[in-house]
């Protein structure tokens, strides 16, 4: 009974016309983006975060999710339709989508992505309706040392369960960490790394490093590298008859999409996984388990149906670190939990049981979004089309505009657009060498939480550091980091063992 009236409750908030209106147009905004290659969500929220500061703090995260889940359905239009894929997490879904839209089954495979997009979310929010609320109740008995521990484990899994190399993204996360202690010390006052700049006295920016090393150092990655315009020639047939799929159709995509459904939610719920992985894991998954894998890369439908319902429901179940122990799975979700932050709202166990009506508001609000989605989707894909054929030379130039005016717009100052484009900058050449900017922002937003957490542990127990091993839920989560930092040496540390060069 419980449940039933926290629902009731969420579609009493989600239902207001404001967060209706808020929920459509961050759906419309992501998908727009999603379509266009090379954007994605990241970039959109860091330029739509400063406008959502005279918004009730719950419609500003309605819009912004909406945002974030949109453009995962936006995404796969242009890996389908151009082989051009939107978003990261898009592009396995251009394996075999996109060789179907050549063989003039485009309809098919765009309809493909909306349903199993819808299903993969809808069963998705119903395990961070059932998972959330438990895991922070069991992270309200934790104190400060396992606050500390949690946060540490989090961002080491975001470095060694997520691609690249683990040593770069441990060494960018360092580099979050030392940019999140800028500013003036809450205990003694003192201020730390400021080099005389009153600006830097209440720390740097969120927006401003958001906005540039993820809007700014896109933007000039893309304009630097060679022109990936999308080209005028379109797949003719678009209609919704040839959307519709046959029986036989419907009865080798509905397992497809529940095993990928199982996939996405599993690893979506893991720091540093995110939607990316769990797509190739799902389509990974249907090889193994397909009569005839040989079919996949070809036109398989079960090759759309399960990467898109993963990657789908990944976004979805990435929420539940998120909202319950305050823990950004990806860094997206660093994002929009600077953005809870910014808008006064406190992250983490408590969040549930002192802002019910946000909780179960955005929760409800999450499956309003993919419903809106999905009747925006099939109509539109005509229009949606024709915008992914806008020249970058012209969408660049709009974007560094936006990203300048909002980040001029959080305090007028136009220090902060010079700080924008200075992380923009850093971020570009952070990105040529291999350095991935995302570990920044998650170090950079936990940074001052650990900091706090870590010297509460030190003073309570008189500056003796084994505190973190007397309790065993700290213990167990150091020594699980410990090990998450360790695996990736294991290799190099054989050959060596036998004697093999490295």
């Amino acid at each position: 009974m419980e449940l039933l009236s926290n629902i009731a409750l969420g579609f009493e908030t989600a239902f207001t016309a404001e967060a209706l209106f808020y929920c459509f147009l961050g759906c419309c905004i992501g998908t727009f983006v999603g379509a266009l290659p090379g954007i994605g969500p990241m970039v959109t929220i860091s330029v739509a975060l400063p406008l959502t500061f005279g918004l009730d703090p719950t419609v500003a995260l309605i819009m912004l999710a909406g945002i974030f889940y949109g453009a995962q359905y936006g995404g796969s239009i242009s890996s389908i339709l151009l082989n051009l894929p939107g978003t990261a997490s898009t592009a396995v879904t251009a394996l075999d989508g996109y060789p179907l839209a050549q063989s003039g089954r485009a309809g098919f495979a765009l309809f493909i992505n909306a349903v199993a997009s819808f299903c993969g979310s809808s069963i998705s929010i119903l395990v961070v309706m059932a998972f959330a609320p438990a895991i922070a109740e069991i992270a309200l008995r934790f104190n400060s040392t396992e606050y500390f521990a949690v946060m540490v484990l989090g961002l080491v899994a975001a470095c060694t369960i997520g691609g690249g190399s683990p040593l770069k993204s441990l060494i960018m996360v360092v580099f979050g960490l030392i940019l999140g202690i800028v500013g003036m010390d809450i205990n003694s006052g003192a201020m730390r790394y400021t080099f005389g700049f009153l600006e830097l006295t209440d720390g740097i920016s969120l927006i401003s490093v958001a906005m540039g090393m993820f809007g700014v150092a896109e933007i000039v990655r893309k304009m630097a590298g060679p022109s990936q315009d999308a080209p005028k020639s379109m797949v003719a047939d678009l209609s919704l008859a040839s959307m519709l799929p046959s029986r036989k159709d419907l009865s080798l995509l509905w397992l497809p999409t529940l095993r990928g459904t199982a996939v996405g939610s599993m690893i979506g719920a893991l720091p540093g996984a995110g939607p990316t992985v769990a797509a190739f894991m799902a389509y990974a998954t249907e090889k193994k388990v397909a009569r005839d894998p040989a079919r996949f890369g070809k036109g398989a439908p079960e090759g759309v149906a399960a990467p898109e319902a993963a990657n789908n429901a990944a976004v979805q179940a990435a929420f539940i670190p998120t909202l319950s122990l305050g823990i950004p799975g990806d860094v997206v979700m660093a994002i929009l939990l600077g953005a809870m932050i910014m808008h006064g709202v406190v992250p983490g166990p408590q969040f549930i049981s002192n802002e019910p009506a946000m909780f179960w508001g955005l929760l409800v609000s999450f499956w309003l979004g993919n419903l809106i989605l999905l009747f925006l989707n099939l109509p539109l894909i005509g229009f949606l089309v024709r915008i992914i054929t806008v020249p970058g030379r012209i969408l660049h130039p709009v974007v560094i505009f936006f990203i300048c005016l909002g980040s001029y717009s959080v305090a007028n100052n136009v220090f902060d657009v010079f700080v924008t484009l200075i992380f923009g900058v850093l971020g570009y050449l952070l990105m040529r060498r291999g350095f991935h900017p995302a570990p920044v922002l998650l170090g950079f937003i936990l940074g001052p939480m650990m900091e706090e957490n870590l010297r509460r542990s030190l003073v309570i127990a008189r500056g003796d550091p084994s505190v973190f091993l007397e309790r065993p839920a700290s213990a167990a989560m150091l020594g699980l980091a410990l090990l998450l930092v360790l695996l990736p040496l294991r290799k190099p540390v054989l050959r060596i063992l036998r004697g093999r060069p490295s």
